[in-house]
């Protein structure tokens, strides 16, 4: 098996059939290839278009969830079935072009990890594109990583990629940091073309790009500290620990030296709060370290090679 296409569906009954067609017209002549839909909960009937496409073509496969979890869970499970050395993702709304995927393969094969879309013209409204750019500038800055387009739907990988790799939440914007972190630096993108929408409507909204924020916070939390969260909530607690020892030394010398009067100051509560917000802190990290070493004890490192 060359190419696994895993696909996310939630609603879109109308453009599976043209979708399965024209990935067939890009690749049958020149990979041997499989389709795995899954339907992510889905209230029409893309479940049953799915089933009978499965039905007729042998390459056809679906993966049916109970209710809605979300692209990134959708994509895990598309992962976990996928069986071709290369695996790419595209959205299901034919926005992305099936066109496109021999010219990505073929990047990876010159020995990229990982070819990113670029939607460089988009078909979208404003409303989506003026905060999608912001979000891109924000992540391109946050990760070091020079794309233009994290959250484009139409990416190819080598399958030891996908397969090293764990989605949750709405973790598949940062597939590239990931992948990144698990030591696949080989990452570039590549110019697609983006069709407008053709059936249905925009699963897009505001809370998307909130909650994306917020995992791109947790995702750059968990890289820098996983393996050591004593050097995060140590240091801060160690630097209010010493400001409010500080200030309570200060309170004490002039309490000593001239008898001033520090119980009505307030100063002294500063001095206090600082400390005590300071212990918590260490201890915070005192219990991450404890907690992390059951975690490292059962992780074991991939190997690369052996001679």
């Amino acid at each position: 098996m060359d190419v696994s296409i895993v696909i996310p569906v939630f609603n879109e009954e109308e453009s599976l059939p043209e979708l399965e067609q024209a990935i067939a017209d890009a690749l049958i002549p020149t990979f041997s290839y499989e389709i795995i839909f899954v339907d992510d909960g889905s209230s029409d009937n893309s479940w049953s278009v799915i089933r009978s496409l499965s039905e007729q073509k042998e390459f056809v496969h679906g993966i049916c969830f109970h209710h809605n979890y979300g692209k990134s869970v959708a994509l895990q499970a598309g992962f976990d079935a996928a069986k071709g050395k290369y695996v790419v993702t595209m959205d299901a709304d034919l926005q992305d072009d099936p066109a496109e995927v021999p010219e990505m393969i073929q990047m990876l094969k010159d020995g990229y990890d990982l070819v990113s879309g670029w939607k460089k013209e988009r078909h979208d409204p404003i409303s989506k594109t003026i905060p999608s750019k912001f979000f891109n500038f924000v992540t391109r800055k946050v990760a070091g990583i020079d794309l233009h387009d994290f959250n484009c739907g139409l990416k190819a990988y080598r399958a030891e990629v996908v397969k090293n790799i764990y989605l949750y939440g709405e973790l598949h914007r940062y597939i590239p940091m990931l992948a990144k972190r698990e030591g696949y630096f080989r990452i570039t993108e590549k110019v697609v073309k983006h069709h407008p929408r053709k059936y249905g409507k925009t699963k897009f909204g505001f809370s998307r790009f909130m909650n994306g924020f917020l995992d791109l916070v947790t995702i750059t939390f968990v890289q820098k500290y996983l393996q050591k969260p004593m050097h995060f909530f140590g240091t801060i607690g160690v630097l209010l620990l010493l400001i409010g020892g500080g200030i309570n030394l200060y309170l004490a010398f002039i309490k000593i030296a001239y008898g001033a009067g520090i119980g009505d100051r307030p100063l002294l509560f500063l001095g206090i709060l600082l400390m005590v917000v300071g212990v918590q802190f260490f201890s915070t990290g005192l219990l991450g370290e404890l907690i992390n070493k059951n975690h490292v004890e059962k992780q074991k490192p991939r190997i690369r090679e052996r001679v």
